[in-house]
């Protein structure tokens, strides 16, 4: 193991500076800082997918679906229902749009 030191912290923040984008762009690693056009639509894909994913597997649960193994399955009504939530959560950041002025950390 390599001890930590004031030089090869130096040399560690210089090699980030080097991977970051030379557009000055600002890289988000969050993702309700999703930008642009392509993720904002990935985002809302997924949702989507996601909350009807999830719908049926809740509608299953509550055997509103029969004819499947998770039929009446509590534990599928559970997954489902958080799945189904994800799915919002998705959509509503994919939907948000970037706001002007506001200055980003």
């Amino acid at each position: 193991m390599i001890p930590f030191t004031r030089n090869s912290r130096a040399s560690l923040e210089s090699a980030q500076e080097e991977l970051l984008p030379a557009t000055g762009e600002t890289v988000a690693g969050t993702l309700g800082n999703v930008t642009s056009r392509t993720g904002r639509i990935a985002l809302i894909t997924f949702g989507v997918i996601a909350l009807i994913l999830g719908g049926v597997w809740a509608g299953q649960g509550m055997n509103l679906i029969p004819g499947s193994f998770m039929t009446g399955s509590r534990t599928w009504l559970s997954i489902g229902l958080i799945l189904a939530i994800v799915g919002i959560i998705l959509i509503v950041l994919g939907l948000r749009r970037p706001g002007h002025g506001r200055k980003s950390r």
